[in-house]
């Protein structure tokens, strides 16, 4: 039996995750205890559970079961052992803002529980290949540092910049403000390289930026796109924050990022870092999204400005990824989802 176990799995990543590898003939494991709703108090997973992989036929066995419970996972694991050929951890505290007023959870959520895992990992199924989603949050925020032009609808790097294509995974990740998030998926990020180097365990990081779907049980405090697209088609007043609304993000539909992760799978490595997005082609600011929803859905979005001028510390003001590392390792994978398709598929659900 070829397990694989993906935690999370009711989430935007997990579930398309979870889909993807039970169709490329993986048995599934799933983790999930929405959190989620926990966290925000709206947005759970179980309002969102639809289509294929939300059906139990996918999966060998759900587990409802928190992260940071060591003991369980351990059960987990070691009831499986060797037959898990495959981990993919995608549960997380995602929200940039809500990490700063709940540092401790945020923790142990992204640094402990990843720990655990990985643990857990090497002392019953140390075969097993180790994906984790980690986040372009470890940058930091000095990307602000970089020479942007201000546009009419963005901020956006001359056409000659060497990072006009998208960031590299040698970017630097010093002497920069994180966000508390970003240090806890810090953390995490390079304990994952560290299993991979030091133990030889397969392991790859995918430093994802904005990743979306229809599947996305979006917020204000996490989701861009699919929120927005929701307040756009409801009426809802829609905060735009902080950089007059120019500022620019690569967005990623979660079933191109698990295509991505199934093609690791298939020839996996250890110690291996991946930024992951959509590109340039896929890069849209806030205010090119409002009004591409408003052309989509023939409503005027509703703006609340208040928070124009203030953003969230340690923000980006601008960040596309460059997925060219991942792309030459893995030649079959590329980007199916335009962000057009992105858009009608958000608004296919808000």
């Amino acid at each position: 039996m070829t397990i694989a176990l993906v935690t999370g799995c009711d989430g935007l990543v997990g579930s398309a995750t979870a889909e993807h590898l039970h169709s490329l003939g993986y048995q599934i494991i799933g983790i999930e205890n929405n959190s989620r709703a926990t966290y925000f108090g709206s947005g759970g997973t179980t309002s969102i559970r639809r289509g294929p992989a939300a059906g139990p036929s996918i999966y060998l066995r759900r587990f409802d079961v928190d992260i940071r419970d060591t003991e369980s996972i351990k059960t987990i694991f070691s009831t499986y052992g060797k037959e898990i050929s495959a981990v993919v951890h995608t549960a997380a505290q995602p929200s940039h803002e809500w990490a700063t007023h709940n540092r401790r959870i945020d923790w142990d959520v992204n640094a402990t529980a990843t720990y655990s895992l990985l643990d857990a990992t090497i002392e019953y199924s140390p075969a097993a290949s180790f994906i984790f989603c980690s986040t372009n949050k470890v940058y930091g925020d000095r990307v602000n540092e970089l020479p942007l032009v201000l546009q009419d609808t963005r901020l956006d790097l001359p056409a000659n910049h060497e990072y006009f294509a998208g960031i590299p995974e040698s970017f630097s990740i010093d002497a920069t403000t994180h966000s508390f998030f970003g240090v806890s998926k810090l953390a995490a990020d390079v304990m994952v390289q560290e299993f991979g180097r030091y133990f030889g365990l397969s392991t790859a990081v995918f430093r994802c930026g904005c990743i979306t779907g229809k599947a996305h049980a979006a917020v204000e405090a996490h989701g861009f796109m699919a929120y927005l697209a929701k307040c756009v088609r409801e009426g809802v007043p829609y905060r735009v924050i902080g950089h007059a609304g120019k500022q620019v993000r690569d967005n990623i539909h979660a079933s191109d990022l698990a295509r991505a992760f199934g093609e690791y799978l298939r020839n996996p490595k250890p110690g291996k870092v991946f930024n992951m997005g959509g590109g340039r082609e896929n890069s849209i600011s806030v205010i090119e999204a409002v009004q591409k929803f408003e052309i989509l859905t023939g409503n005027e979005a509703v703006l609340d400005q208040s928070s124009l001028e203030r953003p969230r510390k340690g923000d980006h003001r601008w960040w596309i990824s460059s997925s060219e590392r991942f792309q030459c390792d893995y030649p079959a994978w590329g980007i199916s989802m335009s962000i057009d398709d992105i858009a009608e598929d958000l608004l296919s659900v808000y």
